[in-house]
């Protein structure tokens, strides 16, 4: 240890505990980067106006640090210290940039209502809510969001109306939720912005592979941020966000005519388990 971090660890006395143990260990890996690379001023500088530039990105309907933080796979690194589990619950997954809130739908409705419901293939999603027992969640709360058939989200595309490709969803007795939509298509991250500049800074391509995006709630249960991931996605690999896990990865087939849609439709079914409130190692494996 130098003398320098000696003496800025040395002077973090916060009232938080917790503050200060985040924040000295901050440092010292700080510190630690500074004697490992010797940046010089100038890259130092260029450092601070990185972020300063990324801040300046930031809206209320997109926020480049999540992105940045996505790119890094930091995002998915606290994700996977955070939610530790019964084998067989559903794992989690980024949230990404692009959340906002979601119109309430019925179950069946289409949640895509701007022209890419023509262009695209006719989806049905359908699943179950359950606990990592196997009992249903009725009331459970379904939130989900994807991208149009160009890569772009609401949000992003003033073409679109505000909610479409979105749905807030509640199961019904069953733990079912269910819904129509376009099949997901793979997609870049913005590359207008700081994300983009570390992405081609460090030769990594931008792309996601085609997904749904769900926050899943209910009573007593642990709350859930995760994907679906279509089987066969060239950048299933690839990631630009570290998100895929195989557990999340699913094979759409044709539709067998059971959810009253017209004509040809493609399907993909997803079962969610949630973790109870106050799991723990210790009590699902008592000494």
């Amino acid at each position: 240890m130098t003398p320098l971090l000696r003496q800025v660890l040395s002077q973090i006395d916060g009232p938080d505990p917790r503050v200060n143990e985040v924040v000295a260990a901050l440092v010292s890996h700080l510190h630690a980067f500074v004697e490992e690379t010797r940046p010089t001023p100038e890259e130092w500088l260029a450092g601070l106006a990185f972020l300063v530039e990324t801040g300046k990105m930031c809206t209320p309907d997109r926020d480049e640090f999540i992105l940045l933080s996505d790119m890094l796979g930091l995002t998915s690194a606290v994700d996977d210290v955070n939610n530790a589990g019964p084998a067989n619950m559903t794992p989690s997954s980024v949230e990404g940039p692009f959340h906002s809130p979601a119109p309430e739908r019925k179950l069946g409705d289409w949640i895509s209502t701007g022209p890419e419901r023509e262009r695209g293939v006719p989806t049905v999603v359908h699943g179950r809510v359950l606990d990592c027992d196997g009992t249903p969640l009725a009331g459970a709360v379904v939130d989900l969001w994807q991208a149009n058939d160009t890569g772009l989200y609401d949000t992003q595309d003033d073409s679109q109306d505000t909610g479409n490709l979105r749905g807030l969803f509640t199961t019904d007795a069953d733990g079912l939720y269910w819904f129509r939509t376009i099949r997901p298509s793979s997609y870049p991250v913005p590359t207008d912005g700081t994300g983009g500049t570390l992405l081609r800074a460090i030769g990594r391509h931008p792309m996601r592979p085609a997904h749904l995006h769900y926050r899943v709630t209910a009573g007593g249960h642990r709350p859930l941020i995760t994907h679906v991931f279509l089987a066969g996605d060239p950048y299933l690999e690839s990631d630009a966000a570290y998100a895929v896990k195989e557990e999340l990865v699913r094979e759409p087939r044709p539709g067998a005519g059971e959810w009253g849609m017209d004509g040809a439709y493609e399907e993909i079914e997803f079962d969610v388990r949630l973790v109870p409130l106050g799991w723990t190692e210790e009590r699902a494996n008592p000494a």
